[in-house]
């Protein structure tokens, strides 16, 4: 009995041992845990505190640099002006660039506008034509010199009218062998038509007004078309000259007097505005 009660008593005091040092095992927790809570606080304090600090430096720099840039002074207007003409003197010329790129600027005439060339260029080509087709004329109705070796100016000879007519008359009569006109072909030939004039005989009726003008409307810009061949023009006009009854002028005094290239452009000015206003007179079925 009394083994028995030594056995119960030790086993109570076991398990008061193993009961006070579950105890103190769970007092003794909270502790770690509270150091492992300072440990974090700790860090998340230092992490604010460093990135705090990062902010407040980057402010400052900021504003330092804000700062700086305030106490310098705007750039004046010489300063602009002087980085102007430095960037212009760096700029090549305009036409540098564009004759070396090209190549054949030498082939263009120079001191013209693009569209000038090209006008001067289509002018050219065309009265080089006309004189080619005028040479290879096998009736010899019209013979073509230059004025002083000038393409765009040409002394036309008319060399034939009808032969019925009362002008074919007085040039047998007269010793005429031709009748003589002067032409000159504008900047925008053959899209505008050429300035015709008589030079000689002096011509009364047919057509041929003061100082050698002509009164054809196929010569005013209104009656032009660019599709007229000088020959084509020179036929209109022998035509003309027999149907307005054109004579060579036989008086005293007139013979002499020979037409003006003024006198001619003053008349067909007139002449262009009178027509302008009251329009260009059909002729009668009758007369052809």
């Amino acid at each position: 009995m009394a083994t028995l009660l030594r056995k119960i008593g030790l086993i109570r005091l076991h398990d008061r041992d193993t009961d006070g040092a579950r105890h103190q095992g769970s007092r003794k927790a909270p502790k770690s845990q509270k150091n492992a809570s300072k440990q974090c606080n700790s860090g998340n304090e230092s992490i604010l505190l460093q990135s705090d600090h990062h902010h407040h430096y980057h402010n400052n720099h900021q504003q330092q640099h804000s700062h700086k840039r305030s106490e310098q002074p705007p750039p004046s207007i010489k300063d602009s002006n002087k980085d102007k003409q430095q960037a212009g003197s760096k700029v090549p010329p305009a036409g540098s660039s564009s004759s070396s790129s090209t190549g054949g600027s030498s082939s263009s005439i120079p001191g013209q506008p693009p569209n000038k060339q090209h006008c001067a260029q289509v002018r050219s080509r065309r009265l080089m034509k006309e004189l080619q087709d005028i040479r290879k004329l096998t009736d010899h109705f019209i013979s073509v010199e230059l004025v002083e070796d000038n393409l765009f100016e040409w002394n036309v000879k008319l060399l034939q009218v009808d032969k019925d007519s009362a002008l074919w008359q007085d040039m047998k009569e007269t010793s005429t062998e031709c009748i003589l006109l002067n032409l000159n072909f504008p900047d925008n030939f053959p899209f505008s038509p050429p300035f015709m004039r008589v030079l000689s005989p002096r011509l009364e009726n047919g057509y041929v007004l003061d100082g050698g003008a002509i009164c054809m409307e196929l010569l005013t810009p209104r009656g032009w078309s660019s599709a007229y061949t000088v020959e084509a023009v020179m036929r209109q006009f022998a035509a003309s000259l027999v149907k307005g009854q054109g004579r060579i002028c036989r008086k005293v005094g007139k013979t002499k007097k020979a037409f003006t290239r003024k006198e001619a452009e003053a008349t067909f000015k007139s002449l262009v505005k009178t027509h302008e206003k009251y329009g260009w007179v059909t002729p009668p079925v009758s007369d052809g």
